[in-house]
Formats: structure tokens, sequence, C-alpha cells
């Protein structure tokens, strides 16, 4: 890591600290707006119970009900329902997957129109449940025009970062406003464990201290977790098992493809019903949605895990694709040795993957929820809560480490790649 940074600064690589700096001032324009208030209201007192998790992805914005309240879930939303499409259920998007660069570009925007439709609809119902009764008609519809057009600029700005700056626009967003509301989330730890509660100082910071290892330990688990991987030999026809260098021909595959948009999906769809538990404004369904569909209770706790490793199992195979790899390295005059091309190589591609997304979920949800169990096993002592942010900024913090990760990488790569066409020009 040292080697990079010292590599990044160099004259040759100006452009990329360019892109770097382009990055940071467009998320500094993203934390600016969680301040900015819907003009007409007022910052949501108290706590927000089930909206915490979007509240927290937002950087704070909810409580403050700024401009960007909605953040980029209402996008994340969309995306989902039309990666869920393309698995054979409605055969226009099952076509647009398999037209390559074109028919992506087709999902994106159809991705794009049905999230400023989400958005259009969550601000209706965020009006609703904390505009009052007093609010007329136009009110409501201002203040959801308003939100999607903070939600339509946080997809404008996310695509400006992918294509102008370092990473992918979304997850750094993301990572933005979370890393904005984890300060808060450890004050409100401390609190919790020392100053308000009514054991000993002692225990209290004992706990606190623990809270923060258990952190610091969930902040290694994610790096060990993405940096770990199964290497497959691959084989060409065309070069002889002797070559200078052959040894080095494998493909890597992580034990856990699909990185933290398993957590992020998870945490989004969970996210739903308290949209509608908002719009609805009953406080019957809102008791159902706090007791069964939050993962801070058990019943939520389970559907939480079961909802990673479902999406673990769903991204990674949308992402590797066995069929497609198993097609181009038989064009290429490549086999895996053992294994005959085609659909043997498919076969065993998509059993590799299996058993690699079992381990791979199955460190994720527990990562993810070592958390929410410290959370509760410190609110077993008398007069001891945590706050539901707290446990939230353990979900948080995970996305955090995992985007900051794939960032570096990133990064990373496009210095290595600068060195060897460097070299290569040298010669």
């Amino acid at each position: 890591m040292p080697q990079v940074i010292k590599q990044l600064f160099a004259p040759t690589n100006k452009d990329l600290r360019g892109r770097i700096l382009f990055t940071l001032g467009a998320l500094m324009i993203f934390i600016i707006g969680t301040g900015i208030r819907v003009p007409g209201t007022q910052d949501i007192a108290g706590s927000l119970g089930f909206l915490e998790l979007m509240n927290a992805m937002g950087g704070g914005a909810l409580k403050q009900f700024s401009i960007f309240a909605l953040g980029v879930m209402p996008y994340i939303t969309a995306s989902i329902i039309t990666q869920l499409l393309q698995m054979d259920i409605v055969p226009y998007f099952s076509e647009l997957a398999k037209q390559g660069p074109t028919g992506r570009q087709k999902m994106n925007q159809i991705t794009r129109y049905m999230g400023i439709i989400f958005s259009f609809v969550e601000g209706f119902a965020f009006s609703f449940a904390f505009l009052g009764s007093g609010a007329t008609a136009m009110d409501h519809v201002y203040v959801a025009t308003i939100m999607t057009a903070g939600t339509a600029f946080l997809m404008w700005l996310s695509d400006q970062i992918t294509t102008k700056g370092i990473g992918n626009g979304m997850s750094l967003i993301i990572m933005a406003g979370i890393i904005s509301t984890l300060p808060q989330m450890f004050i409100e730890a401390f609190r919790g464990l020392v100053i308000n509660s009514s054991i000993s100082s002692t225990i209290g910071i004992v706990l606190f201290v623990l809270f923060v290892i258990v952190y610091f330990l969930l902040i290694i688990g994610v790096i060990f977790v993405e940096e770990a991987n199964r290497k497959i030999p691959i084989q060409y026809a065309n070069k002889s098992t002797s070559a200078f260098g052959s040894d080095a021909n494998y493909m890597p595959i992580k034990i856990n493809s699909a990185g933290v948009v398993p957590v992020i999906f998870a945490s989004s769809l969970l996210a739903i019903p308290t949209a509608i538990a908002s719009f609805i404004g009953k406080e019957g369904f809102k008791t159902f949605v706090e007791q069964y569909l939050s993962f801070t209770t058990p019943v939520g706790f389970v559907i939480y895990i079961v909802l990673i490793f479902l999406f673990g199992y769903f991204y990674t195979f949308i992402q590797m694709r066995p069929e497609e790899f198993a097609k181009n390295l038989q064009q290429n005059g490549g086999y895996i040795p053992g294994i005959r091309p085609g659909k043997d190589t498919e076969n065993y591609l998509s059993k590799v993957l299996s058993r690699l997304t079992i381990v791979g979920s199955f460190f994720l949800a527990f990562i993810a929820c070592v958390p929410i169990v410290f959370t509760w096993f410190v609110n077993c002592f008398e007069n001891v809560s945590l706050s539901s942010s707290v446990t939230i900024g353990g979900t948080g913090l995970l996305i955090v480490v995992g985007v900051a990760l794939e960032t570096y990488k990133q990064v990373e790569g496009s210095i290595l790649s600068r060195s060897y066409k460097k070299g290569y020009k040298r010669r």
C-alpha cells in the first residue's frame, strides 16, 4: 500500500489524481446536500426506529428531511427488480441481458426510469408520514417532487463519479453517507454504555472497549473474505506446458464474488416495507414491520440472513455467468485440466461457484450479524440499551470496508497498468 501511495503522487499519474479529486469533490457535494432541508419541513424529532437503515445509508439526510432524504435507495430497488426480471421471468428483459453492451445500456435506462418512479412514490409516502394532517395535496406533491429531484441528481452524480472519477458511483455515495454517520454511532454507543447507563463505569467502559474491538474484528473479517479466492488452473492448446510462465495461467474466483452487494440488496429490500408503512400510516402495520421485518428483531434477523444468502447466489451467477465463460474459454482454445470443454466446463464452474458462494455468503452473513448479536448481548444488562442506529452501524461498516477495498483495488490496478505500459515503451 505505501508503494501504491508513492506512485500515486508521481508526475506521470497526474490525471489519476485528478480523477480521485473529482470523486472527492462529488462526494463533498453529496454531503453538503444532506444538510439542505426540503423547504417548509423540519427535522424529524426522536428515533426513526425501523427507518434508521435508510437514514444511515443517506448520511442522516432522512432525519433532517433533506433534499437527498431518499438517497439512491429507489435506484437500488429498481436495480433489484430489473435483475430479477432478467432471470427468464420477462422475455424482453432476458433478451436485453443477452445483447451485450447495447442491452445493458437499455437496461440501465429502464432501471433509471423505474428509480425515478419509485423515488416519487416513496417521497409521496414520506410526505404523508412526516408533514402531518394539516398539509394540502399540493404540499405532498411539492415535497415528493423535490425529493425525486434529489434522487435524480444523485443518480446523475453517481454516473459522473463512475465515468470521470474512481470506483462505482452508487457504492461510493452509499459509503460516504454511512461514513458521515459513523462518528455519531460511536458517540451514541459511548453514551448508552458509559454515560447514561446505571451500571458501574468500569463495566460500561469494558463493554465500550469490547464494542470497539468487535468492530475492529469486523473490519479484519471483511478484508479476509474479500481477499480470499480459489485459483482454477487453465491451459491453452496452443501453448506448451513447459512454456515460461505457463504455471501462472489460472482463473481466480473470489470466495465472495458478489462483494457487499448482497448486504446492500438485503438491506434495501427490508427497507421497502418501511416506506409502505410510512405511506399507510396505520399503527398496526407499523408495529408488524417493527416486530417482524426489522433485522434487529429475531424474525427480521432470520429474514435478513436468508436474503443475504439468496442475493449472494443470485448476484454471483449474474456476474460470473459460467455458461458464457465456458463458451469464451473454448473459443480461445483454453480448457481446465481434467475437465472436457463445453458443457462439462460449465457444470464444473457452476459447482465450484455454488460451493464458494455457500462459504462466502456464510461469512458475509456472520460478519453482518455480529453487531446485531452484540447489541442483543449488551441489552441483556439491566438499564442498558443501545439505539437501533448502533446496530445498523455494523451493516454500514461492512458496506464501507467492502466498497473501500474495491475502490483501492481499482486505483492499484490503474497504477500497475500504467507501470506496465511505461516499461513496455522503454523497450
